[in-house]
């Protein structure tokens, strides 16, 4: 990693995100992390977040950046293209966080921390560390099936991490490149799954701090029953494919 302040970025998807979009700004902007950058890749938001996020790029004196996506085809797809255009223009670590106010901005601070650590590839805001949790809003088979998931990850694949199916996380550049972006295939939410399955197959290491996970305040889910089946059968693709 560089010397002084490496260029953090900030990848952000979104589809109709334009309520929470400007507040999720504001929050990486409040903490004032030197050299922090917002890239937002919005899938032709049909609220018009797109054009909510060329107005604080406009605003931002070149600390937000926009890529406009005109193909919906999932979160795994739109972070790859936020991540090749992050490392494009020179990004020392990239940070994947949802537009949703989910994740807490005010963890990143400690997320680069830990990523000085010399052997750290990438680390995982997780909610199944000690001192993590989830939204109290969160019924209770929301809750269980989120614990099976990771315990069905694990059992499978062996990641060795309390929170396998995390999607905030800051990388290394090199450990992004390391792992080949262009040859990720999966999508969805299974996308965090095969990440980490790369990081480890490669010997390096994935570390955890934790985080509380809120429920998101505006908008919708975008959880469907086909991402569902597609992250229930990743695992097992991944285990078999020698090619990963």
């Amino acid at each position: 990693m560089v010397e002084g302040s490496p260029k953090v970025v900030v990848v952000v998807p979104t589809y109709n995100e334009r309520e929470n979009l400007p507040v999720l700004a504001g929050m990486l902007t409040d903490l004032a992390v030197p050299n922090l950058h917002l890239l937002v890749v919005d899938d032709g938001s049909p609220d018009g977040t797109g054009e909510v996020a060329e107005k604080l790029a406009a605003d931002s004196g070149g600390t937000v950046g926009v890529l406009h996506r005109t193909v919906k085809d999932g979160l795994g797809r739109a972070y790859l293209a936020g991540m090749a255009r992050a490392l494009d223009e020179g990004a020392d670590i990239v940070i994947q966080m949802d537009a949703d106010l989910s994740h807490p901005a005010s963890a990143i601070p400690e997320m680069l921390r830990t990523l000085q650590d010399g052997d750290t590839a990438v680390v995982l805001g997780s909610r199944y560390v000690p001192g993590g949790s989830t939204a109290s809003e969160w019924p209770w088979h929301r809750k269980a099936l989120s614990a099976w998931a990771n315990f069905y990850v694990n059992a499978i694949l062996g990641l060795g991490v309390r929170d396998a199916t995390a999607g905030f996380k800051a990388w290394r550049a090199e450990t992004l490149r390391g792992i080949d972006l262009p040859s990720v295939r999966s999508n969805g939410y299974s996308f965090q799954v095969e990440m980490n399955y790369r990081v480890i197959k490669r010997g390096l290491t994935i570390r955890e701090v934790p985080i509380r996970f809120e429920e998101r305040i505006e908008g919708m889910s975008k959880m469907s029953l086909g991402v569902q089946v597609e992250s229930a059968l990743a695992p097992w693709k991944l285990r078999f494919d020698r090619e990963n």
